[in-house]
């Protein structure tokens, strides 16, 4: 077995691959053997698979339902007999919240970094690609959306949209699409002009085939790393869109919504309030640490 595992290290960590699968394995592996040396980066990841896991199972990992009410047990504190972080105002476990809130935040999370690096990638790529009065007025529009503050822009979105976590993920797409298509603009300037585009463009190629198969998978890299920094951004906007009403509505076991129902609580029963904010803490800083792990990795201008 472990000369299987030697056999299979040396042939990942060649010099002369033979093959672009080969290579491309390779390339992979060493990356993670240099995202593994950072702790820091471990310990974000560590927390992101359990918070995976813990959605996963949510309805078997969760002591109670979420949405049973005992108000005979109404703020019981951390600590009471079948309730280990203790009840809110309506006497739902708080526990069982957080861990079908969990299922909740992943799904914005999930949908806002499909929605938005695809369009700030389409949207840059054009741009730099295209050049000219093309260039400037999409630019200008990128502009426009990133002259206020990302919060802000999207209250009005929601506000125009109606509340609701759909709308939500919508507005904060939206909102958080620009600086996707700033990376993608800068990245495609610096390689249209490459000699290889020269040489695919002499082939025959067509902007689209060139756009899709050689400009976007050399600017898949950055934006992997935007996109990791962004996602404490994001899941702090859908809990400022919860914590005012405008993201999942009531009852559902949304951390935002969770903070806004025991700020009435927060002198007396601190924890009703502290325990989504500390999961939203916890979660943001995860994805902090991935994030900068992965553009040490990834930065092609970092020190190895």
């Amino acid at each position: 077995m472990s000369e299987t595992l030697t056999g299979w290290r040396d042939w990942l960590l060649t010099d002369t691959p033979h093959s672009r699968s080969q290579a491309r394995l390779s390339a992979l592996y060493q990356g993670w053997l240099a995202f593994r040396r950072n702790s820091l980066a471990m310990l974000g990841l560590a927390i992101l698979l359990f918070l995976l896991f813990v959605a996963a199972f949510a309805p078997w990992l969760a002591p109670s339902d979420p949405f049973a009410q005992d108000l005979a047990n109404r703020l019981q504190p951390i600590g009471a007999e079948g309730h280990p972080l203790g009840t809110d105002s309506l006497g739902r476990d708080i526990l069982s919240r957080l861990i079908h809130g969990s299922r909740i935040t992943l799904y914005i999370v999930t949908l806002v970094a499909l929605i938005a690096p695809i369009a700030g990638l389409i949207v840059g790529t054009i741009a730099g690609y295209a050049g000219g009065i093309i260039d400037m007025g999409l630019m200008r529009i990128t502009d426009i959306f990133l002259a206020f503050p990302r919060l802000v822009l999207a209250l009005a979105f929601v506000a125009a949209l109606g509340a609701g976590i759909e709308n939500a993920v919508l507005a904060i797409s939206l909102t958080a699409w620009p600086p996707y298509a700033r990376i993608a603009r800068a990245e495609t300037l610096t390689i249209r002009n490459s000699d290889y585009i020269s040489a695919v463009r002499l082939q025959g190629a067509g902007p689209i085939r060139i756009i899709t198969k050689h400009i976007w998978p050399l600017c898949i890299s950055s934006l992997i790393v935007r996109v990791t920094l962004d996602m404490a951004g994001i899941i702090l906007a859908a809990a400022g869109l919860g914590f005012l009403g405008l993201g999942a509505q009531p009852p559902s076991p949304e951390w935002g919504a969770m903070i806004s129902e025991g700020r009435r609580f927060i002198l007396d029963h601190w924890w009703v309030a502290t325990m989504p904010g500390l999961a939203i803490f916890t979660v943001s800083l995860a994805f902090n640490l991935l994030g900068d792990g992965l553009r040490d990795v990834l930065d092609p201008k970092s020190e190895k």
